[in-house]
């Protein structure tokens, strides 16, 4: 950033963010006037008008949609170098673990427990995610390693590894017309309700029913018929009574696959990978 300084920048993003300069120079604890002499300097520098400003309203032009946009991908690559820097540097660093409660389709206590015996493990912090952010943590530097379902997760930019494949399971009531068949296709479900999922862009795919924000709730709302879903059986097993699990046929297997980001090379994420791979080696490129 040749032509802001990153203080400046957050300046922006929060501006943007909050259309107000009162409560944009609160969030920041600046005073507001200092507030207005930085984003005008930044315009200076920049030779393009950032906001238009009226005495009621502040609204972002063209230009300053387009810095929104990149500016925010670029303060989160800033706070990330320096999340990872530090803890390159500190060698009493724990290794951060994201999954999904419930995500580890039975084989997180076997990857501990392998890791454990290695010479230079770690404690580990266990994190868990909202229904579709684990890869973030990843890239943002919240976590090191992660536990991720493919093809639902964004793989771009980390490397991976599979863990486990597995079918998806239509979960329906027990008293749903589908319920007593040994397997179901896709286009048997046409027509059902399916969920929205809390957090992801769009509901998370077709669905047009209530939305969730987790599995348990998902099973509440299927146990009291007001939806159904479709899910890794591991996610969903055991199900609770009045429920069914039936597979759908026609659907790409589902994978669990360990995560880390492509770029990553300390020895503390390659020692965990060693261990949940039951290798002797850590993976190379």
């Amino acid at each position: 950033m040749t032509d802001l300084e990153t203080r400046e920048l957050e300046y922006f993003i929060t501006l943007a963010d909050e259309l107000h300069f009162g409560r944009a120079a609160a969030r920041l604890s600046i005073a507001q006037p200092a507030l207005s002499k930085a984003i005008r300097r930044v315009e200076t520098r920049l030779g393009v008008p950032l906001f238009v400003r009226s005495s009621r309203h502040v609204e972002l032009t063209p230009a300053g949609e387009a810095l929104r946009e990149h500016g925010r991908h670029a303060l989160n690559a800033v706070g990330a170098a320096v999340r990872h820097a530090q803890r390159a540097g500190d060698a009493r660093s724990r290794l951060r673990l994201v999954l999904k409660p419930g995500g580890d389709a039975g084989l997180l206590s076997g990857i501990l427990a392998r890791y454990a015996q290695q010479p230079d493990a770690r404690q580990v912090d266990i994190l868990f995610s909202g229904p579709a952010d684990r890869a973030d943590f990843l890239r943002d530097g919240r976590a090191d390693v992660g536990l991720l379902y493919a093809p639902f997760d964004d793989l771009g930019g980390l490397a991976h590894e599979t863990l486990h494949t597995e079918d998806r399971v239509a979960i329906l009531p027990s008293g749903h017309r589908l319920a007593g068949r040994a397997s179901v296709l896709m286009s048997d479900l046409e027509g059902e309700t399916l969920p929205r999922w809390k957090g992801i862009p769009g509901g998370g795919g077709d669905g047009d029913g209530p939305e969730v924000a987790d599995v348990v709730q998902l099973l509440q709302m299927i146990t009291v018929g007001r939806m159904i879903g479709v899910l890794p059986r591991s996610l969903v097993e055991p199900l609770p009574p009045g429920l069914r699990g039936v597979p759908v046929t026609d659907t790409p297997p589902s994978r669990l696959v360990l995560a880390w980001p492509e770029h990553e090379r300390r020895p503390l994420v390659a020692s965990f990978v060693t261990a949940a791979l039951g290798r002797d080696e850590a993976p190379h490129d």
